[in-house]
C-alpha cells in the first residue's frame, strides 16, 4: 500500500479539476509521487466523482492499469430512497452490493475494482447474504479485495466469520481530534485480526488549527520545523500497524506536505503532548 491514498469525497471541491484532461494530468502527478491508490464511495457527489474519474481515465488510458481504485457502498441517500419516507438509510443486502460494485465499475469505466468497502454496518444485513455477494464479486474479477468501513470489532467478525474471503481493510475516523478507537481496544482488535487502517479525515477537515490544538502545533512546528498538516500526519504515523492516511485534500502544497514525513518518527513525548493539547486534558 501507499504512504497516503487520496481520498475523491471532495473532488468537486476543486473547479480546476472539473474536466477529464485536467484530472487527468493530476492523477499522473500524484502517480508521479509514488500514489497510486484512490478512494471513493458510490455517494460521494452522488456518484459524479467515480463519474469524473472515469472520464479521466478515458482521456488518458495508460492511466488504467496504473491507478488502484478503493471504492465503497451500503449507504442510500434520501434523494435515492423511492419509499414515502425518503430517509438516509442502510442497505446491507446481496443485491443491493452486487448493483453498487457493477454501478461502480461502470461509472470508473474499469474492469476491476482494487478494494471494495462496505460503507456501513447495516444492523438489518442477512451477512450470508451478503458475504455470499462478495464473494460472487471476487471470483468473477470485479473486485480484487475486501474490507469494512466504520464497522466495529463484532461487526467485521460477523461478517468474516460467514465469508471465506479475507477481510484485509478497515477504514474508520482517525486524527488528533478523533481517538475513541485507540482507547477502546478497536485498535488493537485491527492489529490482532489483520485489517490494516485506512484513516479518513486525517487533518480533521481543517480543525486542527483552531483552539489548543492549533497552539501546540504551532509551538511543535516552531520546535521540530515540520507544518502542522505534517505533525498530524506523522502523528499517525506513529501509532503501531501504520494507520494509511486518506487524505482528503487534493491541493498540491498540501500533499507534498504529507509526504514529507516519509522517515520521520515523532518522538513518544511529542506525540503525547499533541494527544493532550487535542484531548484538552492529560492522560490518566
Amino acid at each position: 500500500m501507499p504512504k497516503l491514498i487520496m481520498g475523491m469525497m471532495r473532488l468537486f471541491d476543486y473547479p480546476e479539476l472539473a474536466s477529464p484532461t485536467a484530472l487527468a494530468r493530476w492523477i499522473n502527478e500524484r502517480l508521479d509521487q509514488g500514489l497510486d491508490t484512490f478512494d471513493h464511495a458510490d455517494i460521494y457527489g452522488d456518484g459524479r466523482c467515480e463519474l469524473l474519474f472515469g472520464a479521466a481515465l478515458q482521456a488518458d488510458p495508460a492511466l488504467k492499469k496504473r491507478v488502484r481504485v478503493i471504492t465503497k457502498a451500503s449507504i442510500i441517500l434520501p434523494s435515492h430512497d423511492s419509499s414515502p419516507w425518503r430517509i438516509k438509510h442502510y442497505r446491507g443486502t446481496g443485491f443491493h452490493l452486487r448493483k453498487g460494485i457493477d454501478d461502480a465499475l461502470g461509472r470508473l469505466k474499469m474492469e476491476q475494482i482494487d478494494t471494495f468497502l462496505i460503507h456501513r454496518p447495516d444492523p438489518l444485513a442477512d451477512t450470508e447474504d451478503m458475504a455470499h455477494a462478495l464473494e460472487e464479486a471476487v471470483s468473477a474479477g470485479k473486485i480484487k479485495r475486501i474490507g469494512v468501513s466504520n464497522f466495529l470489532p463484532e461487526q467485521w467478525r460477523w461478517l468474516q466469520a460467514n465469508t471465506t474471503l479475507p477481510l484485509l481493510f478497515q477504514q474508520s475516523e482517525l486524527s488528533l481530534l478523533a481517538t475513541e478507537a485507540l482507547f477502546d481496544g478497536t485498535h488493537e482488535a485491527q492489529l490482532r485480526d489483520g485489517l490494516r487502517w485506512l484513516a479518513w479525515s486525517p487533518l480533521a477537515a481543517g480543525r486542527l488549527l483552531e483552539g489548543g490544538i492549533g497552539r501546540a502545533l504551532a509551538d511543535a512546528h516552531a520546535v521540530t520545523g515540520m507544518s502542522p498538516t505534517a505533525l498530524a500526519i506523522a502523528w499517525i504515523g506513529r501509532i503501531p500497524g501504520a494507520p494509511i492516511p486518506v487524505l482528503g485534500s487534493m491541493r498540491t502544497e498540501r500533499i507534498q506536505e504529507a509526504l514529507s514525513v516519509e522517515g520521520e518518527q515523532l518522538p513518544r513525548e511529542l506525540w503525547f503532548s499533541l494527544l493532550e493539547a487535542a484531548r484538552g486534558h492529560e492522560v490518566a
